[in-house]
Order: structure tokens, then C-alpha cells, then sequence
């Protein structure tokens, strides 16, 4: 764990987080593709290892996956979870044609493996799970969540399971860390790249849990291109704990 890594890893607001996203394709060449993979399994690692006593051997898991590239994912942790002996089930908050881009390519992938899925709007959620990933919405979340993921985070909230959420708990602004509606009280988030300003701010602990830190592959010139100084703070491991 980083003692006060508030003074030593630099935070990104939500705006500077769409120029790196926009930087790391359109400049280096990086797709969300790429991005996409590497936070997903650095996700079921974390859930395994954390959450499931280093072995997913028939431990049931729910993942709670959003249309976006949050959701993108948590669809990619369902099926390193399911290759690695778990019980998956992966929750979606809309239909499939309401996934597009890299989302739904994730998802189709989800299809193809036959992994179990409930959609939250039509089916009731089973309750029998060890843990719940959080990969609803991330940092683009503007205002209150719509209303199923409103009432998915209830039922997360309401849930005796463990929550880790993916980059920022649902309902958490990540620029200004406030929670206008709904928001889920996870045990630990797994935030991406850096850490998102709202994050660091006084009581967001109540939400986030634990903190963790990983590193989906963004090189330290994406950072200086927006006037972020980045040092190798991944030199000793990939994935983090910050608190």
C-alpha cells in the first residue's frame, strides 16, 4: 500500500481522461481494443486473487456490465473468471443491440463462450454470488445514473457480497467525486491508468473501498502531451494498492 499517494501519483479529471483515451489511438496508435483487454484481466486477477482466496474454481460471480467501454471491461474479467473454473454470470443493462463499438464485441465474445447473461430491465438478479464487479458506467457518468442502473446498484447495495468496481464506482462524478443519485458502496475499486480526481477527494473512501491502481498501457508521452509529469510508477508491479 502507498502511504498518501494523493502527493505522489497525479489525478485526471473526466476530461482529461477522453484526451488520453483520444491520444493513445488517434496519436500512438493504441486501440480500446488493446486498453480494453489489459484492465479486464488486471479485474479478474484482482477478483481472484482478492476476492475468491486465489482460486475461482466453481465460486459463483456476478458482473454487472454497462453499454460502455466500462462495461467492455467487466465483460472481458467475466470470461478470464469463467476460463479460470468460475461460475459467471454477467448482468447486462440493456439488450444486446443497445451495445455498440468495442463493447459489443466484447459481448459478442460473451456469446460465443455461452456464458450465463440476465438482462437487468427484464430478469430478476440471483442472489446467489460471492462477489459483484461494478463495470455499470465509469468516468462518463454525467448527473444521476438512468433508472435500471439505478435500481442495479440498489440490489448491489442491499447484496451481503463484496463489490469491486471497475475505474470509479457507478454513480460517482470522477472528476468532482460527488454522488448525485444513486452510487454503489463498493469494498474496492480497481481504477484505471490514474487515478480520477474524484477519487481523491474527502470521503469518497465511503464509496470506493480500498483503492487500487492499474496499469492498462498508457505511455508517459500520452501524459506529458496534456501537461500530466508521470513518473514509472508501475516499475515494481503492474497493479497497485494505493490505500
Amino acid at each position: 500500500m502507498l502511504d498518501n499517494w494523493r502527493k505522489t501519483i497525479p489525478t485526471l479529471t473526466r476530461e482529461q481522461m477522453v484526451d488520453v483515451d483520444r491520444s493513445m489511438v488517434e496519436e500512438f496508435g493504441i486501440e480500446l481494443l488493446q486498453m480494453m483487454e489489459n484492465a479486464g484481466r488486471h479485474l479478474a486477477r484482482l477478483t481472484r486473487d482478492r476476492f475468491l482466496a486465489g482460486d475461482a474454481r466453481g465460486k459463483p460471480v456476478t458482473v454487472l456490465a454497462g453499454v460502455g467501454g466500462n462495461g467492455g471491461g467487466a465483460l472481458v474479467a467475466a470470461r478470464c473468471l469463467a476460463s479460470w473454473g468460475a461460475e459467471v454470470e454477467v448482468v447486462l443493462m440493456r439488450p444486446d443491440d443497445g451495445y455498440g463499438g468495442v463493447p459489443a464485441h466484447q459481448l459478442a465474445i460473451v456469446r460465443k463462450l455461452k456464458l450465463r447473461t440476465k438482462n437487468a430491465e427484464q430478469e430478476a438478479l440471483d442472489d446467489a454470488t460471492d462477489v459483484i464487479l461494478d463495470g455499470m458506467v465509469g468516468y462518463s457518468l454525467r448527473g444521476r445514473p438512468s433508472r435500471v442502473v439505478a435500481e442495479t446498484i440498489r440490489w448491489a447495495t442491499a447484496h451481503p457480497a463484496p463489490v469491486l468496481a471497475l475505474d470509479v464506482p457507478t454513480g460517482m462524478d470522477a472528476t468532482t467525486g460527488e454522488t448525485p443519485g444513486q452510487c454503489i458502496k463498493a469494498m474496492a475499486t480497481m481504477t484505471l491508468a490514474l487515478p480520477k480526481a474524484g477519487l481523491a477527494v474527502l470521503g469518497a473512501e465511503e464509496f470506493t473501498g480500498h483503492l487500487y491502481l492499474a496499469d492498462i498501457g498508457v505511455p508517459n508521452a500520452v501524459y506529458r502531451r496534456i501537461g500530466i509529469d508521470v513518473g514509472p510508477i508501475f516499475s515494481g508491479s503492474d497493479l497497485l494498492r494505493l490505500s
